[in-house]
């Protein structure tokens, strides 16, 4: 449980900064979620339970300042796809992706609007940052391994 709060508090701890410095009066901020679970998943109802927590410790209030569109996937390619360009017609402020392949298929479709992902593996090697110090253009997010972190095994690396 500790591993999905502490990903919920820094999806809320990128978001923040990225709605609070577009924040104006009296204005709701559109947030568009997908997952490549499928919304019976219980870790995805978990994680969406956390990110809305997260939201609301920081002020985010859903009905009030705060719209969050949750979509579910289930890792098919087809209908991330579809629903990431559902969720542009709706003009959000932020998406959010939580794997590899659903942030490769958002960052193809999302241009101007900020993308934030969530439990990616390799964001550089997987070209979705250039640098993940420093990422430039719309993209930036949390990244759950991380060549650079470790050394990646021998076994591994001929894998890969």
């Amino acid at each position: 449980m500790r591993r999905r709060e502490f990903i919920a508090g820094l999806s809320g701890a990128v978001v923040w900064p990225v709605l609070a410095r577009a924040q104006q009066r009296d204005r709701v901020r559109r947030i568009g979620v997908v997952m490549a679970y499928a919304e019976s998943d219980p870790n995805a109802q978990m994680l969406a339970a956390a990110f809305r927590d997260e939201m609301q410790r920081l002020g985010w209030f859903e009905g009030n300042n705060l719209q969050i569109d949750f979509r579910y996937a289930a890792d098919d390619q087809a209908r991330i796809r579809a629903q990431a360009i559902e969720l542009l017609g709706k003009s959000p402020d932020l998406m959010v992706s939580n794997s590899n392949v659903v942030t490769a298929i958002l960052q193809s479709e999302v241009r101007t609007i900020p993308l934030v992902f969530v439990s990616v593996s390799d964001p550089e090697g997987s070209g979705f940052v250039t640098n993940l110090a420093r990422p430039t253009g719309n993209v930036t997010g949390f990244a759950n391994f991380q060549p650079s972190m470790g050394p990646i095994s021998h076994a591994y690396r001929s894998k890969v």
